[in-house]
């Protein structure tokens, strides 16, 4: 085995529960979590035999993006935000049951990338900079998008009230 499979092998060894556990929790299912995960460590070794000096955090970055992938691939379906109830941010999240549900079926209703950079910015919590590449955009469409990705949260959150408030 050369030196860059080695290296790989034993990151792999190191980091496949913390990237695992990254996307796991941002994941409908464990099995999509398992296929980003290959699909980073893949990554990996492609890049270790170009020569990348590879980390845990570089292994954490690479999830993120096959995770935007993925929800690029997905469209509009509200899966793939609905195991990311635990990571609701505090000023949204009221405690309350209903609450929590009705953000997730409004960021279900978003289109892809105004929920992709909804939840790369406050749930992941990302500075702008960084949201910005990871959606390929530059700072200036990402803030623009984000403001129009805000706009049309607030506009659903106020047309609707939680399923079940008035029941």
């Amino acid at each position: 085995m050369n030196a860059a499979a080695t290296a790989v092998v034993e990151l792999y060894e190191r980091a496949v529960g913390d990237v695992y556990g990254y996307l796991v929790r941002r994941c409908p299912s464990a099995a999509i979590a398992e296929d980003l995960t290959a699909e980073t460590f893949l990554a990996a070794a492609r890049a270790a035999h170009a020569g990348t000096e590879l980390s845990v955090p570089w292994l954490i970055g690479t999830a993120r993006h096959k995770l935007v992938d993925h929800w690029r691939r997905e469209g509009r379906r509200r899966e793939a935000l609905e195991d990311l109830a635990d990571t609701i941010p505090a000023p949204v999240d009221s405690g309350d049951p209903v609450e929590v549900l009705h953000v997730h079926e409004i960021l279900g209703r978003l289109t892809p990338h105004h929920r992709a950079v909804l939840t790369l910015r406050y749930l992941d919590g990302l500075p702008v900079e960084q949201v910005a590449s990871h959606l390929d955009r530059t700072v200036h469409a990402t803030e623009s998008l984000l403001m129009r990705a805000k706009a049309s949260f607030r506009a659903l959150a106020t047309d609707d009230q939680p399923r079940g408030a008035d029941r």
